[in-house]
């Protein structure tokens, strides 16, 4: 059995169902990102687990106790928070231990976890301190520290790195990931940010409309989704549709491509990464296209070429190349496995 396993969650808030039949197993030790846009239920289903919501239906088992009907401070569970919910009438250290003191440990037990959080996350004679007299980075940090003071068996982060500057936003995806794996514990994220989930996760959970539309390691969602929106949600991509012509190929427009897998006849909605595209100078086989617009993003080239089939944009690495101008006439090639293609029965689930 799984360590922490949500089946048939559902919350509704009079006519508005926010969650509906989500089930999810997470193993012991695995970081799990709940990811999906505003109001698609990730932050709702996060707190039923931590139990600041009661759910309309469904059970929560942790290590193979149900604790659907039990309060937060009984669940085990540590929480950061969005806006890290820091008291800022108390130093750093006093932060860190308040839910140790609710839960009546000894002085010396208290202030030997304290050292280890503050040194866990870096802050290490920061203790005096009050939430003010920190950065953005460093009162994030101490939101981590005081959830996993407590020693907890599940780690819920509610999109905690959303207020931090992209740099420092990275770089606090590198440390979060080196914290979870170096205490094995258990975790939960929500977010919004792609990046930040395929960074940091074993598994990702893609919401849609209160559901899991696909959960799978952030490879195989990336090269593999499963459905239209996951296509489109987790990366850039090409959708372009057509129809199956053939058990091998598939035809869009008066264009005829190798589908990598066998494909069932009727309408099919083809996928292809920006970055599985190379151009190369007109004439040499493949989608013949002219350069609408170029791009220049320091570590890549954001094209964008005019063809027969719409319009088609690729990513390409800043490498030394040939310059690549407006206006020029580009013949568009990928290879055949680097096609997803989906029917439209399949591109419409979830």
């Amino acid at each position: 059995m799984s360590f922490l396993r949500i089946e048939g969650l559902a919350k509704r808030f009079g006519d508005f169902v926010a969650v509906k039949d989500f089930h999810l197993d997470v193993e012991r030790g695995e970081f799990v990102s709940l990811l999906g846009p505003s109001g698609c239920g990730k932050t709702t289903t996060l707190q039923m687990i931590a139990g600041f919501l009661d759910p309309s239906q469904g059970r929560i088992v942790l290590d193979g106790k149900d604790i659907t009907q039990l309060r937060p401070e009984q669940r085990g569970m540590g929480v950061v928070f969005q806006s890290y919910a820091l008291f800022p009438h108390m130093t750093v250290e006093q932060n860190i231990s308040f839910g140790l003191e609710m839960r009546k440990l000894s002085r010396d037990v208290v202030q030997q976890r304290i050292q280890d959080a503050l040194a866990l996350v870096r802050l290490h004679g920061l203790g005096a301190r009050y939430p003010r007299e920190l950065s953005g980075g460093q009162r994030q940090r101490v939101a981590i520290a005081r959830a996993l003071a407590i020693q907890p068996e599940v780690l819920l982060l509610d999109e905690p790195m959303s207020n931090l500057d992209a740099k420092l936003r990275q770089e606090m995806h590198v440390e979060m990931r080196a914290i979870q794996r170096q205490l094995g514990i258990t975790t939960i994220l929500v977010t919004h940010d792609q990046v930040e989930a395929m960074t940091m996760s074993d598994r990702i959970a893609v919401m849609h409309n209160g559901q899991i539309a696909q959960v799978d390691s952030p490879q195989q969602i990336y090269d593999k989704p499963s459905c239209d929106f996951a296509s489109v949600f987790l990366g850039k991509t090409n959708r372009l549709e057509g129809q199956a012509h053939s058990r091998e190929t598939v035809k869009i427009g008066d264009m005829v491509l190798g589908a990598p897998s066998p494909v069932d006849s009727g309408p099919v909605v083809v996928y292809l990464r920006p970055e599985r595209i190379e151009v190369a100078p007109a004439g040499q086989g493949g989608l013949p296209g002219t350069i609408k617009t170029l791009l220049f993003l320091g570590s890549q080239w954001v094209v964008n070429v005019g063809t027969a089939l719409g319009d088609i944009h690729i990513s390409l690495p800043n490498a030394r190349r040939a310059a690549l101008h407006e206006g020029d006439e580009v013949t568009l090639n990928w290879a055949p496995d680097d096609v997803r293609v989906l029917t439209q029965q399949e591109a419409s689930r979830g």
